[in-house]
């Protein structure tokens, strides 16, 4: 084919097609006030006096404040676990083919769900009025075990029923809704196999029923740790309890207000993270998007192709 030829078709050929990017101004828009408006933030935050920065320098690695962050941590491991242990168990009851067990599941469920979370502290707190005196032993019969209704119902007692007793209400929702998000036909097939009820839950369902409960109980876990600051209210000295006695002192309240909030943002963020490694260790094999880094999530901005 000769030269001439061959320009020939090229001639003919249509033009190549120039993919042009669609013009946002408004996401720029949107940018440049939002970056002003942070500024004007930080601006105010940096230069106002009435903040006391040094104040909440001196404050914020201080010995009462630090012993505050540690009977916050604890509260909320502690109350955690009682409300993971108790929703499991209130999940499986409601799942019972016993109608008893079932509306006494849901009937537990009911009433602290829908009462508020400082109303049973204080409840708690204040049970003494109603029983002095706690007597244990046989439905009925004989009591074993005498004890003195305020030395049993400490501050730490009466904080861990409130928010532990709360929480199984609300863990056993999310407990309940990872048990039927695994198919009818796992139970049936683990039956025919010859295993019992709870040999069932225990071994097949509750582990794939792990992916649906994790990340909801992460976000009850650091909901947690904040509704800790509530037991302030009986007087317990957990962090927030802790900054109100030294500002009560002092007078500084503002600063040492900043100082629990910091103490709180640092502890949520590592929760954050440590919810992140257990999501995508739980959901391997599962999610149908690659698994994106933490830092990816943290650092890089993917902006969308254009057409």
């Amino acid at each position: 084919m000769s030269s001439t030829e061959v320009s020939e078709q090229r001639e003919g050929r249509p033009e190549e097609i120039r993919a042009v990017p669609v013009r946002h101004p408004g996401r720029w828009v949107a940018a440049v006030v939002v970056v002003l408006v942070g500024a004007s933030i930080v601006r105010a935050i940096i230069t106002n006096k009435n903040f006391q920065w040094h104040v909440v320098g001196q404050y914020l690695f201080s010995s009462r404040v630090l012993h505050g962050v540690l009977i916050t941590l604890e509260l909320t491991i502690l109350s955690m676990v009682i409300g993971i242990l108790l929703g499991v168990i209130l999940a499986v009851m409601r799942q019972s083919p016993n109608p008893i067990v079932n509306k006494a599941s849901w009937l537990y469920i009911w009433f602290f769900r829908g009462t508020p979370l400082l109303l049973q502290i204080y409840f708690w707190f204040n049970i003494t009025a109603l029983f002095p005196k706690i007597d244990l032993g046989v439905p009925f019969g004989p009591a074993i075990i005498h004890a003195n209704g305020n030395s049993v119902i400490a501050p730490l007692v009466a904080a861990l029923l409130g928010l532990g007793l709360n929480e199984g209400a609300y863990m056993a929702e999310i407990v309940r809704a990872g048990i039927l998000s695994v198919s009818e036909g796992q139970t049936e097939a683990s039956q025919s196999l010859g295993l019992s009820r709870l040999q069932t839950m225990r071994f097949i369902v509750l582990p794939q029923a792990m992916r649906i409960i994790l990340p909801p109980t992460g976000n009850e876990t650091i909901s947690m740790l904040k509704n800790t600051s509530l037991v302030s209210v009986i007087a317990y000295t957990e962090l927030l309890y802790t900054v109100q006695q030294i500002y009560d002192v002092n007078y500084k309240t503002i600063p040492l207000l900043i100082v629990a909030s910091i103490w709180y943002l640092a502890m949520t963020s590592i929760a954050y993270v440590f919810q992140y490694f257990i999501e995508r260790r739980y959901g391997r094999g599962f999610t149908r998007a690659q698994h994106v880094s933490m830092r990816e999530r943290w650092f890089t901005f993917r902006s969308r192709p254009a057409t």
